[in-house]
Formats: structure tokens, C-alpha cells, sequence
């Protein structure tokens, strides 16, 4: 979408995000922000390649908005988010674990003192686990949306080998030539996050499609068994296929207010009023 675009989207919406920039000697991360920061912050993490508005129908809900500050990150490199390493550093600032402490700085912007709800969705599945065990207090609940986590399960097709050629990238955005990057860089990064699924303390929901013709079914069954003896639920939505969060946006929403209902009330303070109900 163009600037322009944005624009014209919410013209005559009361609701509209707020937008900052969180700069240190790394990155320079764009977030938009919709909600008050004293509700409990939503972290929505996109995939390869992606902007803050793939998740504009997320923000549009009103009953989010009532719910959560939804905090939609830029991943560095893409978007207005940038890396201040040179090029020749693309492999540290495009790696997961770059990607994902650069993110949790994000939730500096709510003041709510409570625990997020994390989702990413895609390439950004992988940065959400990897988020969870960096800031495991400040994580409540995880959720992998058409993940694509399986080192042993990444795609690729006839076309794949031609946006790395220097001459097809000239014409190319950014953007695409980054995700190009990301793509072959992928199952080695996979691999690497393999140690730390066993460190993830919050709960988790896994939901696939099973009509996704991008990710493999059998991420599914790798979250499974990442998984195991954790508190975790899995769907497989046959009608589905990648793009969940905007076919699927009613569903999403109830998953997600019944995970606050379920988290945030649990934190509640047991006073007498609410044991005995006066």
C-alpha cells in the first residue's frame, strides 16, 4: 500500500494508529500501535516479506481495539525498519535471533505491566518462539500462525534460484530481494532455533491450513513434537489456506479475546469480593 492508500483507509475512522520509531545502535524499528498502552500489548510479527498493515483488518477489529495495544512491528529490513550493520553483516541482522531481540523492544511502548500475547505468523513464527524465550516474563501466550518452523519442510520452486541473481535483484524491491535472502537462509536458521523449543514456558496455538499451498501440513506435526509435555493446542482449519489471519479474521478474534479472557483474568488479585461474589 501506498501512503496515500493508508490514508484513504482510515479516513473517517475515529480508531487509527499511532506510529514510532524505537532507534539504538542497531536498528531503527518501526511500530504502529493501536489501543490504549495501558491495555495488555498484542505483538503481531509478520512474515517474508511483510509490512505493518498485512495485519490492517488485526487492527481494524473494534473488538481488539477494545481488548489489547496492538503492537505491529516492522521486521528490520523491512518497511521504514532498518539495520545500521553494512551489507556485508546481512546474514547476523536477517538472522532469527537478531530479528528477535531487536522486536522485544516493541513492548517497551505498553505500559500495562502485563504479559503479551505474541503472534507471528509465516517467517515470523519462528522470531515469535525465539521472542518467547528471550522475554519469557513478558510472554503470556504464543501463537504460530501458518509456521513455517521445519527446518527439514522449507519450499521451494522452479523460480526460487532466479531472485538471487544480481541482475533479476536490480529490479527488484528491497523487500523481496530480503525475503530471497531469508528464504535460503531458512532451514539453517531453523536448526539453529532447535534448542530453545524446549525453553519455551508460555502456552502455545498452532493453527494451519490445510489448503496452504506455501507451508507444508508437516510444520504442524513438528510443532507437535517440539510441543510435547507443553501446554499447547493445534488446528488445522481444512478451508484455510496461508493467509489465516485475514480469511479467517472472526476466528482469530475469538481465539484471541478468549486467550486474554483466560490469561488476564487468571492474574487477577483473589479478593474476597471475587471468591464470594459481593
Amino acid at each position: 500500500m501506498t501512503e496515500r492508500e493508508i490514508r484513504q483507509h482510515y479516513a473517517g475512522k475515529t480508531a487509527r494508529p499511532t506510529f514510532y520509531t524505537i532507534e539504538d545502535d542497531s536498528t531503527k524499528l518501526f511500530v504502529a500501535t493501536l489501543g490504549a498502552d495501558t491495555l495488555p500489548p498484542l505483538l503481531l510479527i509478520h512474515g517474508a516479506p511483510g509490512n505493518w498493515y498485512g495485519y490492517l483488518r488485526t487492527m481494524d477489529d473494534p473488538y481488539l481495539q477494545q481488548r489489547f495495544q496492538m503492537l505491529v512491528v516492522e521486521r528490520p529490513g523491512y518497511g521504514k525498519s532498518r539495520q545500521r550493520r553494512p551489507a556485508r553483516h546481512l546474514r547476523t541482522r536477517m538472522s532469527i535471533d537478531f530479528q528477535a531481540r531487536s522486536i522485544t523492544k516493541a513492548l517497551s511502548l505498553n505500559r500495562s505491566g502485563q504479559p503479551a500475547i505474541v503472534l507471528g505468523r509465516s517467517f515470523g513464527a519462528p522470531i515469535a518462539v525465539r521472542v518467547a524465550t528471550l522475554v519469557p516474563e513478558k510472554v503470556g501466550h504464543l501463537f504460530l500462525i501458518s509456521p513455517a518452523i521445519d527446518p527439514d519442510r522449507e519450499k521451494f520452486w522452479w523460480f526460487s534460484k532466479w531472485g538471487r541473481l544480481p541482475f533479476i535483484q536490480a529490479f527488484l524491491p528491497r523487500s523481496l530481494n530480503l525475503a530471497t535472502y531469508e528464504k535460503y537462509a531458512h532451514a539453517n536458521q531453523l536448526r539453529g532455533l532447535l534448542p530453545y523449543w524446549s525453553k519455551v514456558q508460555a502456552p502455545v496455538t498452532v493453527v494451519q491450513g490445510a489448503q496452504d499451498w506455501l507451508i507444508d501440513q508437516g510444520n504442524l506435526a513438528f510443532a507437535k513434537r517440539m510441543l510435547a509435555n507443553k501446554k499447547a493446542w493445534f488446528h488445522l482449519l481444512p478451508n484455510a489456506g496461508h493467509l489465516i489471519t485475514n480469511t479467517h479474521a472472526d476466528l482469530m478474534c475469538g481465539m484471541l479475546v478468549s486467550t486474554a479472557d483466560s490469561l488476564y483474568q487468571s492474574r487477577l488479585p483473589r479478593t474476597l469480593s471475587q471468591v464470594g461474589g459481593q
